[in-house]
């Protein structure tokens, strides 16, 4: 049904292996590099020209054309303002689900069938879809589902869950059938030595080696304030900004007998709560409030009918999914879980699971926290 497919190389394995079963699939692939980040800003570094000498690499050695395309602009004014944003309200984002949902599926949709004349795509994500890893199923009078791939460890769609269902519709996914060892293996076997072995990269690149606190002080003005005990109210110390801390981590405090922990931030005062030891009561909620939902293909029957949804939920992507229920209420959703998850993080993506589909996700707005 379609000849020709727009892959997005990365530089790695995963987009590498993806190009290599395209190819044996008899599929004419255009490979496209997507650099979303200035380096010649001075705050930021990304290792994307060691990535792109990668990616030509792959495309060499599978003899397929290679374009660079420039999401600079998209990505600051889409997935960059919004995370700077979100951190000086106090909020955790969440920048992949972000930049999946502009850049890599919407921004790099759009380029391909305006500028190549292409109107299907590809990535090495480990993820399938309703029709198929090579759209095989592709049914123009239906919406497609987002479906767990094989490999449940490196499962993807975690970070798919807000994409749009006009992109998702005419992707695919090659790798949605094996495991990351096999992927490696492939990649050996076909001689694609430089990506074969080459480690994932994993959050935000242009950071580069500075911690993440110095990197986001170049953009968010410092403003102190008070760590606090919420057992005592004692004051145990002082930080220099809201944004270079998230719910759940560890805060390293001299001179106090257990390690502290963040429980919450206080944008009226400039004040983080703590908690002493990872265990803490306060920090293991089941309760939390989102925004209004993004559906991938639509709403559930099931919440529709009943007001009520019975699924999986998660709001990281490494940890196992827990039973929930879902209700509606005003704003967004209720989520009622059935096991406390520690450190809920206002500002992250609830996404939602049933029978190995990716439902969708929302945005968690409130946990109710409990004290004791």
């Amino acid at each position: 049904m379609f000849k020709r497919v727009a892959l997005g190389i990365s530089g790695g394995v995963d987009s590498a292996v993806a190009a290599l079963l395209l190819k044996r699939a008899g599929y004419g692939v255009e490979g496209v590099f997507m650099r979303n980040w200035d380096n010649n800003y001075e705050a930021g570094f990304c290792a994307d020209e060691r990535d792109f000498e990668d990616a030509i690499y792959v495309c060499r050695k599978l003899n397929i054309p290679l374009h660079r395309v420039y999401f600079i602009k998209e990505y600051w004014n889409e997935v960059f303002s919004v995370l700077l944003q979100e951190y000086e309200t106090g909020l955790t984002p969440n920048p992949d689900i972000l930049c999946n949902r502009y850049i890599k599926f919407d921004s790099f949709y759009q380029h391909c069938k305006n500028n190549l004349g292409i109107d299907v795509i590809a990535t090495g994500h480990y993820a399938n879809t309703s029709f198929g890893p090579y759209l095989e199923k592709y049914n123009e009078n239906e919406s497609v589902k987002l479906l767990q791939p094989t490999d449940k460890f490196k499962d993807q769609t975690f970070f798919l869950s807000q994409v749009k269902q006009f992109s998702l519709r005419k992707c695919m996914f090659p790798l949605a059938n094996l495991l990351k060892t096999e992927v490696r293996d492939m990649a050996l076997k076909e001689g694609l030595i430089n990506v074969a072995k080459k480690k994932d990269s994993t959050g935000i690149c242009f950071i580069g080696k500075k911690k993440f606190q110095d990197f986001i002080e170049e953009y968010i003005q410092a403003k102190k304030g008070l760590f606090i005990d919420i057992d005592t109210g004692q004051v145990v110390g002082e930080h220099s900004g809201l944004h270079k801390w998230t719910v759940g981590q560890r805060c390293c405090l001299a001179n106090w007998k257990d390690a502290y922990f963040i429980y919450k931030k206080d944008l009226s005062t400039n004040n983080i709560y703590v908690v002493p030891g990872t265990k803490h009561p306060a920090l293991w909620n089941h309760i939390c409030f989102t925004g209004s939902p993004h559906w991938i293909s639509s709403e559930p029957m099931e919440l529709i009918d009943n007001n009520v949804l019975n699924c999986y939920f998660r709001f990281q992507h490494t940890k196992p999914l827990t039973p929930c229920k879902v209700v509606k209420n005003d704003n967004g959703l209720t989520i009622i879980l059935e096991n406390k998850l520690r450190a809920i993080t206002e500002g992250q993506y609830g996404v939602f699971y049933k029978d190995g589909v990716c439902l969708g996700s929302a945005k968690i707005h409130d946990v109710c926290h409990n004290l004791w």
